[in-house]
């Protein structure tokens, strides 16, 4: 295993708890009952929801550079 394969494993590993830490923005029985659902609303982020998104987008797009770079190297 190279050391870009260690990365690589740790930035994702790092990225799935990011994601799994966000909170969701609907409720989860609406998508089963078919109730009109709210996903879409222009809601902002604040405080640590605002961060925790803006880590999530940086780490994805780390993710995503060091897995092209694994690629060609």
């Amino acid at each position: 295993m190279r050391p870009i394969d260690i990365v690589l494993l740790v930035v994702s590993l790092f990225l799935i708890t990011l994601v799994i830490l966000q909170s969701s923005k609907d409720d989860g029985a609406n998508a089963f009952s078919g109730e009109k659902s709210e996903l879409f609303n222009n809601q902002k982020q604040r405080g640590f929801e605002l961060l925790l998104s803006r880590v999530t987008m940086g780490t994805s797009a780390l993710f995503i550079a060091i897995s092209i770079w694994a690629i060609i190297s």
